[in-house]
């Protein structure tokens, strides 16, 4: 009953719709009905009535799929339309499809009688596209309605019964059985109501004239039409039908053609004369005039064209468009003056152009991929869409060919942005990645889209020093903690797997270096004083690591070389200290001026110029009678001895080094002015010798040591060979030790080794003091011999008396031997090995003293 609402099944709504006149009417709608089909196809139909309110239940997708809510939001499931507008949203959390607006057929599919939306649900991770369709039911809201709310026939009265009228039809948005399906005609004595059909199945309704009209009787007849659609409850709309009865004209009007075709390009202009419909009537006057007027004509068609009603010119009025409606159905009624009138369809199809330029719709898109990405990853999803056909509507899609990236088509115009050749963010760190899409049509017609790729940054450079070696000097005897240099690195990534940190490499079974760094400058600190004499250079390797996982490093040599310091007092190494060289030295009262009668013999730990040694006489008893060589530390005689000198005789030498400030060390020498030792000598180097009764004994001496030292001299030669080759090889990785007691260098004093013997004749009293060439080498444990060094020391038989005074230079510095004590020889001599003297040139070498 109207006015009343009866409980809806489950699975159905209900509302009340107001109907023209006040009445209350109940509707029962189908409120949804969900279906999934053609799984295997991975294709979702759903239907869905229309005027459904926002947020409406539509499915649950989880379900239909087979998957969990959860999955859907680890996956990012979203749903895409295929039109502009979104119509549907998805609950990544319940995986519930929900209407986003309400929706209305006839506003969505206005000239279909099946609505259908389509839709893709696109995952992530990996990517998936689900297809989906959502068919839009029909519900009668919509009721039957007339262009015109009153028509008006004018109508001959000489027409005979069973004529034919036809009326103006009427409109229905909805379509099914809930769009029109009948008409009615209320009651009167004069006609009848049948239906028509035309080529296109609609219906539209004709009056017959079952009753003769006279005017003179009744010269109106008024009408109620009634059109009723086939909904339920059924809505219906009506018109007015007035009927003018007109006086005798007995011919209508006739068209030339029945229907008129015309074909349109969608950019026309407006004004532009689309057809001229022609009718002709035989009458005369107002019988035989026709007028033209749309009929049985949609509202759209109504505005996009304009009929001339005295012409029957038909030009265009509005924008056509070819991808809204592509033909328009019109239908023109001559009537002539009398009543009479005659129908005609005209037929527009448009024709398409090239007027739309394809549209690129970005559906999923990375910001940023990582450098080692391999070839093919995905970037960019997107689908590109064209709304002109054929040609027109054909796209390709493409973008710069010196980018590493390519496009894949998909399927239904989707394309994939993928890598193909390998990046490297430490090259090009971002891309601006242009898509062009153009279509076949006539002018081709083109858009563009750009993208925006960010490179991440993947740890594949390792640091690199700005050098291979880093020489650094520092003064001995330094501070704790000082700051020597600094090393640095760069590293071509970005971020944390470019933040270098620096640290010493230990190397195994080595002492701990006295340096650290600091592990983010690189800046070198000694941590404890260093000592020339020990360590002159040496060289630590320093590891580079960045922030990255794993970490990549590099490393570099720092050579640290120490510079020498005057921090070394000159040594006397000849005569020592409470020795019997020192406690006394036999000197003829007859020597004459030039007379050797000593030699000190010193050395410097320092190198360079804080080596190099001077000698003076600081004392003496007769400050006349004595000099000091100030380079050899030679002590001869000034003058010649006389009677007068005092028999003992105490001399100090002072011997002082060239550094800054200079340091100095004293020796006491004690002389005894003897007769027999001078007169013994003298008779030596004046008289031929006399017969020697020991004469062979000491042949046979010199015989054996001469062999002995030859077997020692290659058994060292050897030894030296051998340690020189691996000394070498060391000797870049180890700085040169000096060794504890005397330094070898370039220049300074004392660079060499000598023997000297003091040897005894036996049965006599007269001794005889030698200095010896050198002839093996004595080094530090380790050392290779420098260029020009020339150590070696035998005790030979070779005596030469020397008249005049021998030059003896100190240069350089001294290696020491740790056993510096007397050896013993045969035949009564005694060995010493002194180290540091060199033999000026053009000077004797050899001094003998009897």
């Amino acid at each position: 009953m109207p006015g009343t609402t009866e409980d809806a099944p489950k699975g159905w709504f209900s509302w009340k719709v107001m109907a023209s006149g006040g009445i209350k009417r109940q509707v029962s709608l189908f409120f949804l009905c969900v279906c999934v089909c053609q799984v295997g196809a991975e294709t979702l139909r759903y239907t869905l009535a229309e005027e459904m309110e926002k947020d409406s239940f539509v499915a649950n997708v989880a379900k239909d799929l087979g998957v969990s809510p959860s999955q859907l939001a680890a996956r990012k499931a979203r749903v895409v339309s295929e039109r502009n507008e979104q119509y549907f949203r998805l609950n990544q959390n319940t995986g519930v499809l929900t209407v986003k607006e309400t929706l209305d057929r006839e506003e969505i599919c206005p000239q279909s009688d099946i609505c259908t939306l389509f839709f893709k649900i696109f995952f992530e991770n990996p990517l998936q596209l689900i297809r989906g369709e959502v068919e839009v039911l029909d519900v009668n809201d919509n009721s039957p309605v007339f262009a015109e709310k009153e028509m008006i026939l004018e109508i001959p009265e000489t027409i005979s019964p069973g004529s034919r009228f036809p009326l103006e039809s009427a409109r229905d948005k909805d379509v099914g059985s809930n769009g029109l399906q009948n008409y009615s005609l209320g009651p009167n004595s004069h006609f009848s109501l049948d239906h028509g059909t035309g080529k296109d199945r609609g219906k539209y309704p004709e009056l017959v004239l079952q009753r003769q009209l006279d005017r003179e009787d009744q010269p109106e007849v008024n009408l109620l039409l009634t059109a009723t659609d086939g909904g339920s409850p059924p809505r219906s709309g009506m018109a007015q039908v007035r009927i003018v009865v007109l006086d005798a004209n007995d011919n209508i009007p006739v068209f030339s053609r029945e229907v008129y075709e015309v074909r349109l390009a969608e950019n026309s202009p407006p004004e532009q004369l689309v057809v001229r419909v022609a009718a002709e009537d035989p009458d005369e006057g107002s019988y035989g005039k026709v007028r033209y007027a749309f009929t049985q004509t949609s509202e759209l068609s109504r505005q996009l064209f304009q009929l001339n009603s005295a012409t029957g010119q038909i030009w265009i009025s509005g924008n056509l468009d070819f991808e809204e409606v592509k033909s328009h159905k019109m239908v023109v009624r001559g009537t002539d003056g009398g009543g009479l009138s005659a129908l005609c369809k005209v037929h527009v199809e448009v024709l398409d152009v090239n007027d739309n330029a394809p549209e690129i719709a970005l559906t999923s898109i990375s910001a940023s991929i990582p450098e080692d990405a391999p070839p093919g990853t995905v970037v960019a999803l997107f689908r590109v869409r064209d709304r002109d056909s054929g040609d027109n509507g054909r796209t390709e899609c493409a973008i710069d060919r010196d980018l590493p990236f390519s496009l894949t088509p998909t399927f239904d115009n989707y394309y994939e942005l993928q890598t193909d050749a390998a990046l490297d963010r430490e090259r090009t760190a971002e891309y601006n990645i242009t898509i062009t899409a153009t279509d076949q049509g006539a002018p081709r017609l083109s858009s563009e889209e750009s993208i925006f790729v960010q490179i991440s940054d993947v740890n594949d450079n390792p640091p690199e020093f700005t050098q291979a070696v880093y020489t650094m000097s520092v003064k001995e005897n330094n501070g704790c903690m000082l700051r020597i240099g600094s090393v640095s690195a760069t590293d071509a990534d970005a971020g944390k797997n470019a933040r270098v940190s620096y640290a010493l490499v230990r190397e195994p079974g080595k002492q701990k270096p006295n340096v650290s760094v600091n592990s983010e400058n690189g800046e070198l600190y000694i941590l404890l004083p260093l000592d020339y004499e020990e360590v002159r250079a040496f060289q630590v390797a320093v590891r580079a690591a960045d922030g990255g996982l794993p970490p990549l490093s590099a490393e570099a040599l720092v050579r640290v070389e120490v510079r020498d310091e005057n921090d070394n007092a000159p040594v006397v190494l000849h005569p020592l200290p409470n020795s019997s060289a020192a406690a006394g030295e036999l000197v003829p009262r007859r020597a004459r001026a030039g007379y050797l009668v000593a030699k000190v013999v010193a050395v410097d730990a320092d190198s360079g110029q804080n080596a190099w040694l001077s000698y003076e006489l600081a004392k003496a008893t007769e400050p006349g009678l004595f000099r000091v060589g100030l380079h050899s530390g030679e002590v001869r005689t000034a003058r010649a001895v006389s009677e007068r000198d005092v028999a003992r005789q105490r001399l100090v030498v002072l011997v002082r080094d060239s550094g800054q400030p200079p340091r100095s060390s004293t020796v006491t020498l004690s002389l005894a002015l003897v007769e027999g030792f001078s007169e013994a000598h003298l008779r030596v180097s004046e008289e031929a010798p006399a017969a020697d009764p020991d004469a062979p004994l000491t042949l046979y001496l010199i015989i054996c040591l001469s062999s002995v030292s030859a077997l020692f001299l290659v058994t060292v030669m050897t030894i030296v060979v051998v340690k020189v080759r691996r000394a070498r090889r060391r000797e870049a990785e180890a700085g040169l030790a000096f060794p504890k007691i005397a330094g070898e260098g370039s220049s300074g004093s004392l660079p060499h080794s000598y023997m000297y013997d003091v040897c005894f004749a036996a049965g006599t009293v007269n001794s005889e003091f030698r200095f010896l060439r050198p002839l093996f080498p004595c080094f530090p444990a380790g050392l290779p011999p420098g260029p020009g060094d020339q150590r070696s020391s035998v005790c030979s038989q070779d005596v030469a008396n020397l008249g005049e005074e021998g030059d003896w230079a100190a240069q350089g510095r001294a290696s020491l031997s740790k056993d510096m004590g007397p050896r013993p020889v045969e035949a009564g001599c005694t060995t010493n090995e002194v180290i540091g003297a060199n033999v000026i040139p053009d000077q004797n070498p050899w001094l003998t003293h009897q």
